[in-house]
């Protein structure tokens, strides 16, 4: 019976919906079409009073385009929705107009070859007033939805820019737009209903507070965070929240002496006994060195690696014994002095990348046994198809491929996994998962996984374990 009356109410909710916007598509297509009303009536009355109340109604619908956004539950969000249906007005109402123009312009033709000056004047005038009202319509709901949509990205703004001026092709790119633009309403609104319904269950208050450790190549900036959103959807349903702050490139025993450091740390300032080390790609190596060499086993409870190259990869190696001593030294020397600007007191990039190769690996897990006091556990994911990744993982997906199998654009599946659970994971179709898509590099929605609540049921699920 409730599932009846769920449905029943959202169907009447979504008929609602539609039948509002149609409303909406009707009025403003009769205010840009009101034209008429001027040109061929006589009645005074009819002339002023119509255009005027379609006028203030126009008004009213540009500040409050459909009262069901204030369901959503972000403010934010709502300006997104409302921009996102004037944009879906302003195409509808185009379109009708178009129709409208050419039935005119067709029908005058039929009548007289010749148009004559009048009616010409007459044409002119309407396409200027319809212009009027959809450039009000388009500039409304496009500044709404690029101040506020956070998965057009740069990419699709830059798009936007450069095919606005050109006919047909800028339809189909506002089309692509508005469909961004609706996915992330109500994949995000989705959240955000789930969050409220499950916030006081906290269900990532985990025992122990979190340790995200970040991999290579990158830092823990407040401003840009490695881990994108997900650290803010863990902290909303409970969790406690620190980062690794290691440098970006270095070598494992060196990164893995700053791990220790920053779990003592945290130790003292929390009283907590221990904590839960999430770590990213190689600073899954760097974190079981603390606690299988440094002594940090009984500081941590559970090693929880993402897309860590335990067994290391043989592109990488592959990489370093075949680029030219010269070339390879520009590289590092250029990488190790823009990080130096960036944070790093000490970047060796060389270092860092042999650290990671096969040879290194196959003897750093003779050396680097895990310990009975932690539970292990692994993360892997791949790419079904190389477009599917961002750049440079597009990139170096095939040449992977050839050394590692299966893999993120940077990890084979094989080496991904460690511990007593390894979860793989891919999507269905040509995308797949990268190794930036693990820790929400790109703050990118797509379908088949979400990232964010990935991490949320991770989380959970140490809670449930007791740590």
């Amino acid at each position: 019976m409730k599932k009846m009356r769920y449905y029943k109410h959202s169907l009447l909710l979504l008929l609602k919906k539609n039948m509002y916007f149609v409303l909406d598509l009707f009025l403003i297509t009769f205010l840009a079409n009101s034209y008429f009303f001027i040109f061929y009536t006589h009645n005074s009355f009819t002339k002023i009073f119509i255009p005027c109340i379609l006028l203030l109604f126009f008004i009213f619908c540009n500040i409050i385009p459909s009262p069901y956004t204030k369901e959503i539950k972000s403010k934010k969000l709502r300006v997104c929705a409302d921009g996102n249906l004037l944009l879906k007005l302003f195409l509808g109402s185009t379109a009708i107009c178009i129709i409208i123009f050419c039935i005119l312009l067709l029908k005058d033709l039929i009548k007289n070859p010749v148009i004559s000056f009048s009616i010409k004047n007459y044409l002119i005038q309407y396409a200027l007033f319809v212009y009027c009202i959809e450039f009000i319509l388009f500039w409304n709901g496009m500044i709404r939805i690029l101040l506020t949509s956070r998965q057009l990205g740069i990419k699709y703004r830059v798009i936007a820019a450069a095919c606005g001026l050109i006919p047909i092709l800028h339809l189909i790119v506002l089309s692509r737009l508005l469909l961004i633009v609706d996915n992330e309403i109500l994949i995000e609104n989705n959240r955000l209903i789930v969050d409220e319904k499950r916030h006081d269950l906290q269900i990532c208050k985990t025992k122990y507070p979190i340790l995200m450790v970040h991999g290579i190549f990158f830092r823990d900036f407040k401003r840009f965070n490695y881990w994108g959103r997900i650290p803010g959807e863990l902290i909303k349903n409970g969790a406690q929240i620190f980062y690794g702050n290691q440098e970006s490139a270095r070598p494992v025993k060196d990164t893995a002496l700053e791990v220790k450091n920053r779990i003592l740390d945290i130790l003292k300032e929390t009283g907590a006994k221990k904590v839960n080390i999430i770590a990213h790609s190689k600073g899954g190596l760097d974190s079981r060195y603390a606690i299988s060499i440094l002594g940090m086993e009984k500081y941590v409870a559970s090693l929880t690696t993402i897309n860590t190259p335990h067994r290391g990869t043989e592109f990488a190696e592959y990489l370093l014994e075949k680029i030219p001593e010269k070339q390879k030294q520009l590289i590092a020397t250029t990488y190790n002095k823009l990080i130096l600007k960036l944070g790093d007191k000490n970047p060796d990039l060389i270092a860092a990348a042999q650290d990671l190769t096969g040879k290194f690996c196959r003897q750093f897990n003779k050396k680097v046994l895990d310990s009975k006091k932690v539970y292990y556990q692994s993360v892997g994911s791949k790419l079904n198809l190389p477009t599917g990744g961002r750049f440079p993982l597009n990139f170096s997906y095939y040449l992977v491929n050839e050394f590692d199998g299966a893999n993120d654009g940077l990890v084979g599946e094989y080496s991904c996994s460690w511990g007593e659970k390894f979860q793989f994971l891919t999507t269905y179709g040509k995308r797949g998962i990268s190794h930036g898509d693990m820790i929400d590099l790109n703050r990118e929605n797509f379908d088949g996984f979400d990232v964010q609540e990935f991490f949320v049921q991770l989380v959970s699920d140490l809670r449930e374990k007791g740590f």
